[in-house]
């Protein structure tokens, strides 16, 4: 593994290497190789990413009610959100992988990745302690948060749709992702949503769940 390589995509040099090794170790390669994998730092991680975005979020968007920020929180620190900094970091590159998984392009796995980058914030956090681990974090989740903080107070489009098709009787409404654009890091998205297997709109969007969102919305101006 070329740890100068990776360390130049996190921007942070690490003072203890192993560390750096260790993140990247999934449990299929430790288990082959009677080493130690990134279990428990992506443990650490996941409450030092809750920690800090917590943080942020309360100290920079005082306007906002308990329940927002605990919306916002849950839409930016997830898995989704978590794949796309490893793509961004092209984590994939370096993630330390057992035959099978290897086989199996486990480098590409949402989850895996996802639980890569946990795991990277935690080697960051014992080697260096909280303002680097802080910086790594808010460089990748700032512009998100800024994002979800303006959508915030936003509809539920879908669960308006769904309630608005239930009002005659069982109504079966689908979402399917029928097209992406753009490059891993910034994708586009273009969704349909489908009642009784007839298509009322399509929408595009940053992540998938955006991309429905905006189909529910159109259907709806349809509908009423």
């Amino acid at each position: 593994m070329e740890i100068e390589a990776l360390e130049k995509q996190i921007d942070y040099i690490f003072h203890n290497k192993e560390l750096l090794k260790k993140a990247v170790t999934h449990t299929s390669y430790a288990y082959e190789n009677k080493v130690e994998s990134n279990e428990k730092l992506e443990f650490l991680g996941d409450s030092i990413l809750e920690y800090i975005s917590s943080d942020y979020l309360y100290n920079n968007y005082r306007k906002l009610s308990e329940g927002e920020m605990t919306k916002v929180r849950a839409q930016v620190v997830c898995e989704e959100s978590l794949y796309k900094i490893a793509k961004k970091h092209n984590f994939s590159d370096f993630l330390l992988l057992g035959k099978s998984e290897i086989v199996n392009n486990g480098n590409q796995r949402q989850s895996v990745l996802a639980d890569c980058v946990e795991a990277i914030i935690a080697a960051i956090y014992l080697d260096s302690g909280i303002e680097q681990t802080k910086k790594f974090i808010l460089s990748n989740l700032k512009e998100p948060i800024r994002e979800a903080v303006e959508h915030v107070g936003q509809k539920d489009y879908k669960t308006v749709l769904q309630e608005k098709l239930q009002e005659n009787g069982t109504a079966h409404i689908e979402y399917q992702i029928i097209k992406e654009e753009g490059p891993d890091h910034a994708k586009i998205f273009t969704s349909e949503v489908i009642y009784n297997g007839t298509v009322l709109a399509t929408g595009r969007g940053r992540t998938k769940k955006a991309a429905e969102m905006e189909a529910a919305k159109k259907a709806l101006e349809e509908v009423r």
